[in-house]
C-alpha cells in the first residue's frame, strides 16, 4: 500500500495532553479474522459472513499479555459512528464465554447462537457476526463492539432498548473497526524504537471517538503489509486517542512524534483527528523513542 504523509491542519489533526489516560477498565483486546483466526489485509474482508470475533491477546501481542478478563460477554455490530444498530437478532443470541482469556464458546439459545471457527494459533473459538444489515457508512466501514454480560444495560431478549449506545456502555467497551469490500484504506500505525532500531511487542492503547478502547501491539508482517507497528485500521471520522504509557518492553518514555513533528518526551496520550472527507489511501504515524 502507498502510505501517504498528510500535513496536520489539512486531513489530521493531532495534539497532546499529559493527563491520565481514561481508557476503560477491561483488559485484554478483540479484534477480527477470518474462521480459522487468519487476518486479511487492512481489515478489509470480501463478504459480510467472513468476519469472525477474536478474543484474548491481539496479533503480535507478548507472552505475557493478558486475555479478556473470563465471563460471558455480549457483542454487537454497528455503523463506525456507533448511532445506527445493525446486529438483527436478539442480544441474548450474541452472547459468548471466555476462558482462560480466550474466546471457547458460544451460549446456548434455543438454535438462534452464532455459528463458530476455531483459532488455530491460540487454540480457541472465533465468533461469526452475522446476522448484520449493510452499513450506511459510505466507506464501507463497521464497528464490533464486546462488553461483559453483567455490564449489558439492555434485557437479553430484545435487539435494543435504546439504552447508553445500544446497550453499550463504552466505559466497559472494546470496539474495532473493519471493512467488508475494497475502498480507500486509512490507519493509524504506532512504531517503537531504540538505539534507532524497531522494537516489536509494545503495545498502544486506542480509545475510539465513543470512548471505547481496544489494545494493539506493534509486529511484523510484511505479508499482511505490517511493518513493524501497532495498528489501528479503518478509524472512523473524529478524533482518536492513542495512548502511550512505559511497559517492560519500552520502559522509559522518550521522544514521540506524529507525521515527522515532535510532540514531546514521556508517557502521553496523541489525538489524532481523522477528516470525513478522504478520498485516498492514508497512515497516520506515530512514533515512539524507547530506552
Amino acid at each position: 500500500m502507498q502510505k501517504t504523509f498528510l500535513a496536520v491542519g489539512a486531513l489530521v489533526l493531532a495534539s497532546i495532553f499529559l493527563v491520565p489516560s481514561a481508557h476503560a477498565q477491561l483488559s485484554g483486546a478483540i479484534f477480527t479474522t477470518l474462521s480459522d483466526g487468519s487476518e486479511v489485509n487492512f481489515n478489509i474482508y470480501a463478504n459480510k459472513a467472513d468476519v469472525y470475533l477474536d478474543g484474548g491477546p491481539g496479533p503480535g501481542a507478548p507472552q505475557e499479555a493478558a486475555g479478556l478478563p473470563d465471563g460471558t460477554y455480549v457483542f454487537m455490530v454497528t455503523d463506525p459512528s456507533g448511532k445506527v444498530l445493525l446486529s438483527t437478532d436478539n442480544a441474548e443470541c450474541r452472547r459468548f464465554v471466555v476462558t482462560g482469556g480466550v474466546i471457547t464458546s458460544v451460549v446456548t439459545t434455543g438454535g438462534c447462537e452464532h455459528a463458530t471457527g476455531f483459532d488455530v494459533d491460540h487454540g480457541a473459538a472465533t465468533v461469526q457476526l452475522i446476522p448484520y444489515n449493510d452499513t450506511p457508512n459510505p466507506g464501507g466501514e463497521y464497528k464490533v463492539w464486546v462488553t461483559p454480560a453483567e455490564q449489558y444495560l439492555c434485557s437479553l431478549v430484545v435487539v435494543d432498548c435504546g439504552e447508553g449506545t445500544h446497550g453499550f456502555d463504552p466505559r466497559w467497551s472494546k470496539t474495532d473497526n473493519f471493512k467488508v469490500k475494497v475502498t480507500p484504506i486509512i490507519e493509524i500505525d504506532t512504531s517503537f524504537f531504540s538505539n534507532g532500531k524497531y522494537i516489536d511487542g509494545p503495545g498502544i492503547t486506542w480509545i475510539d471517538t465513543h470512548g471505547a478502547s481496544n489494545r494493539k501491539w506493534s509486529y511484523y508482517r510484511p505479508d499482511l503489509f505490517v511493518f513493524h507497528e501497532a495498528h489501528v485500521e479503518a478509524p472512523e471520522a473524529g478524533v482518536h486517542k492513542i495512548v502511550i504509557e512505559p511497559q517492560p518492553l519500552c520502559p522509559v518514555i522518550g521522544d514521540v512524534y506524529l507525521q515527522g513533528k515532535r510532540l514531546g518526551r514521556g508517557p502521553q496520550t496523541v489525538k489524532v483527528r481523522i477528516s470525513p472527507n478522504y478520498r485516498k489511501a492514508l497512515s497516520v504515524f506515530v512514533f515512539v523513542d524507547c530506552h
